[in-house]
């Protein structure tokens, strides 16, 4: 029965992570950095946005270990006022999810804990404008996604504290669960503009029409994970 919670609960939030506006906003930027750069090699633009994913992938998979590692060593405190921690956890969770719902309403690009904030933003397009290769694709996917993790990943945050007492070697086919859900955005987005099915303007148009949408899933997922560990369903 645990394990079916913790699956509820881990899926629940790696679909949040998913929506990810700011993975996307990442993706295309690199994608149409390629375009740009070489337009006639669509096996690069695939090789190109598979690296960037992968380097997303494992840039999370490294902040997981680091999570786990973190709520392991501090395992005493959490388990001493467990209802407290728990009571802590799911009113985090309902006040992101309240960002991401308010950004429906009231959207500001770079919100609180929401997306990349405004002031980073510039050094990110300018780091990815440098791109050239798969490999510089997949630094700059693993860098950002490490240094950008504390301001966009709450929902990983919220899932470490159903994994730590697992251990780092127990908690990695989860992370690795979370992570694969997590990027499957990133993945159709490669594919469908490789294919020819869709340009990157398109999608880049799609996300900008569709954000405050992103933003209300979101929100209405993290939002009912928080109710739902404050009413000990998960």
């Amino acid at each position: 029965m645990e394990e079916v919670l913790t699956l509820a609960r881990i899926t629940t939030l790696a679909l949040v992570n998913s929506v990810n506006p700011c993975q996307i906003a990442m993706l295309v930027m690199v994608l149409i950095t390629i375009l740009t750069t070489d337009i006639k090699k669509q096996k690069k633009l695939l090789f190109t946005g598979l690296a960037f994913t992968l380097g997303v992938f494992l840039g999370y998979l490294f902040y997981g270990m680091i999570l786990i590692q973190l709520f392991k060593t501090f395992s005493g405190f959490i388990d001493a006022s467990s209802s407290i921690f728990r009571i802590i956890l799911a009113s985090l969770s309902m006040i992101i999810g309240a960002l991401q719902i308010k950004d429906f309403f009231l959207y500001e690009p770079g919100g609180i804990a929401t997306e990349m904030p405004q002031s980073i933003r510039p050094y990110a397009r300018l780091l990815i404008k440098k791109i050239t290769s798969p490999l510089g694709a997949f630094i700059v996917g693993f860098l950002m996604t490490i240094f950008l993790a504390p301001c966009t990943s709450a929902p990983y945050i919220l899932a470490t504290p159903s994994l730590y007492k697992l251990g780092i070697i127990g908690a990695l086919p989860w992370l690795a669960y979370f992570n694969l859900i997590a990027i499957i955005p990133l993945l159709i987005i490669t594919f469908i503009v490789y294919k020819g099915f869709v340009t990157v303007e398109h999608i880049s148009g799609w996300r900008e029409k569709n954000i405050r949408i992103l933003h209300l899933i979101a929100g209405l997922l993290l939002f009912s994970v928080g109710l739902a560990i404050l009413m000990s369903w998960i």
